[in-house]
């Protein structure tokens, strides 16, 4: 049974981040407000959650996963990151940007696009997100809650219990949630290459 948490948008209750950790490490997929939309998410290592989360969304076989992570400490341990591309990660996370960096051999093979060997990667500039994070103690799978042939995201957490019962575990709802995407910046290929234009503004 899905459980609906009310949580405070700047200042989360450590015991509800807790519950949501808690059932990540179970298996379970958690919805939670992000510094864009409200997203899923799943703990990284767990498989049958991975297929889980890919069968709501409705993944394609090469969708390019996205982790979320706390800091550029956390970020660099899952992808290999070029100095120039730091100085760049630094001025612009925490924020809503998800960049894409060749994986790291701690990234599951099975969350590496499979032609491209990359991983996105985005550090949330949201207090509950951040909060969440910070209790579970590493990164999550994440992806954004839209569902299957819809064009926008699910944006309230009533809503979200109501479309998903039963199939996740629990909705952190921080208020309403964006509409708009982060930006989808490429550091694989020397430059920084915009992929998709969202929300954020590269500095």
């Amino acid at each position: 049974m899905t459980q609906l948490l009310n949580v405070h948008p700047t200042h989360p209750q450590a015991r509800l981040l807790k519950m949501a950790a808690e059932a990540l490490h179970r298996g379970e997929l958690v919805a939670y407000p992000s510094d864009t939309t409200y997203a899923l998410a799943c703990h990284v290592g767990d498989k049958a959650a991975v297929e889980k989360l890919i069968q709501i969304r409705q993944l394609a076989k090469n969708h390019q996963f996205t982790l979320a992570c706390r800091d550029l400490s956390e970020l660099s341990t899952y992808a290999r990151v070029e100095n120039a591309d730091y100085r760049l990660l630094k001025r612009n996370t925490p924020g809503p940007f998800t960049f894409i960096l060749q994986a790291s051999k701690q990234v599951p093979k099975r969350l590496v696009h499979p032609k491209k060997r990359t991983i996105g990667l985005h550090i949330p500039d949201h207090p509950i997100a951040q909060g969440l994070l910070e209790v579970l103690q590493e990164p999550m799978l994440t992806s954004t809650l839209r569902l299957p042939e819809e064009e926008q995201c699910l944006q309230e957490g009533d809503e979200i219990l109501k479309r998903l019962k039963n199939q996740i575990a629990i909705v952190l709802d921080g208020g309403p949630g964006g509409i708009e995407f982060s930006t989808v910046v490429d550091l694989t290929q020397g430059d920084a290459e915009i992929v998709r234009q969202g929300v954020g503004d590269l500095v």
